[in-house]
């Protein structure tokens, strides 16, 4: 048997790379890609910071740290390929107290598990030798932790793609995908379509397109908001790579951090709030029906009944420039209020199960001709290639499809 036909619901940097591996790795096949925005990479691939991650903080053994081990080489050699700036400008997790030193040996243990290159502790007085500005007790210094220009490898995606024989279809909205006897329907803007593979990567839209075509309610998606602030051109000599804090596991969320990125500019965040819309990068967008389904659904509640004093810290950085810019200043002092302005907003598609836990893993449901990525978190982006092979490998294996290594 062999896939004559196969689907990729979303343009983003997952979709876009399980398409590339099926092309690849089964260049019979006809694949199609259905994206609803007119260009690639245009809601969280194009709304973060660029950061490539290392695998520091993942449970050694889990799926997460062998995929983002995995993706952070397969992306290197891919931005090298295509001219992508890709630049190991390297990290320190800074810790602020004593009980932060102990989850930072923590982190140390778990990166050295996973097998990061160049990992070690160094004691507060040798942070100034990376990040002459920088403040703290110790510090995890990770030195090929990188940033790339992730809609930059998303176009290039797309490029490879269509260049190798497949389909890019732009401005294409899937609203259903309908599984049947030998085949799947995939609804789009009022028309249906018979494939032998769909694979869904929708993101912000995963579980609705779920739900819509017969798979569990949960877990759910709840956006949150991210929010940066930039340093000023003149000031962006006071951080040289990545500073973030120790994060603490009993609350979700990491707090605002700073970030070189591949444009040379510096930015402080993002925080994380409840969004009033999946989609709504602009401040002052408000989709009804998405804070309704929100604020609606007993699980949020529970989480934020679990999680107020985080909460109330991303309350105040939400409503607060002084609050949001003392996050940051507690590692780099030289920062005021007046050296930042306000930069660009991502949401956060968070996965939630129904007693209000966060999903923390990659989650994917499905059957034999339809895949369902439910959730792809952080490190989605540095694990997306890994993430696509993975992918390819359980779909092609359960309809017993060879493919090419």
């Amino acid at each position: 048997m062999s896939v004559h036909k196969t689907a990729i619901v979303g343009g983003g940097i997952i979709g876009l790379a399980v398409a590339r591996e099926i092309v690849r790795r089964a260049p019979d096949a006809e694949v199609t890609v259905f994206e609803k925005e007119t260009a690639v990479g245009t809601h969280q691939t194009g709304h973060n910071s660029g950061v490539v991650h290392a695998g520091l903080y993942y449970e050694p053994g889990s799926l997460k740290a062998a995929l983002c081990r995995r993706g952070v080489g397969l992306l290197e050699e891919f931005a090298h390929r295509h001219d992508i700036r890709y630049d190991k400008c390297g990290k320190l997790v800074v810790a602020q107290s004593a009980e932060e030193q102990v989850r930072l040996g923590g982190i140390h243990e778990r990166a050295v598990a996973n097998g990061v290159p160049g990992i070690r502790m160094i004691p507060g007085e040798e942070i100034r030798d990376i990040e002459p500005n920088a403040r703290g007790l110790a510090a995890l210094h990770s030195p090929e932790t990188a940033i790339v220009d992730y809609p930059a490898v998303a176009r290039a995606l797309a490029a490879e793609i269509e260049t190798a024989g497949g389909t890019v279809r732009l401005g294409r909205r899937v609203t259903r995908i309908q599984e049947r006897s030998g085949e799947v329907l995939l609804h789009s803007d009022g028309s249906a379509e018979s494939f032998d593979l769909v694979i869904a990567c929708a993101g912000l839209q995963s579980d609705r397109l779920a739900v819509s075509s017969g798979e569990a309610a949960y877990p759910r998606i709840v956006p949150f908001y991210g929010d940066y602030f930039v340093l000023d051109a003149a000031k962006t000599d006071l951080v040289n790579g990545l500073i973030y804090p120790v994060p603490d596991p009993k609350y979700p969320f990491l707090g605002v951090h700073l970030t070189r990125t591949v444009h040379d500019t510096i930015v402080l965040g993002p925080n994380a709030f409840l969004s009033f819309g999946r989609e709504a990068y602009r401040r002052g967008r408000i989709s009804f029906p998405d804070t309704l389904s929100a604020i609606g659904f007993p699980g949020f509640w529970r989480f934020a009944a679990n999680n107020v004093p985080a909460a109330i810290r991303e309350t105040r950085t939400a409503f607060s420039t002084r609050s949001f810019v003392e996050q940051a200043r507690a590692y780099v002092p030289a920062i005021t209020t007046s050296d930042v302005h306000r930069g660009p907003r991502g949401v956060r598609a968070q996965a939630m199960n129904r007693d209000g836990s966060l999903e923390d893993d990659f989650a994917i449901s499905g059957t034999a001709r339809t895949v369902h990525v439910r959730n792809a978190p952080s490190p989605g982006a540095t694990s997306a290639l890994a993430i696509a092979e993975h992918i390819v490998r359980e779909a092609f294996g359960r309809l017993d499809i060879p493919i090419q290594r």
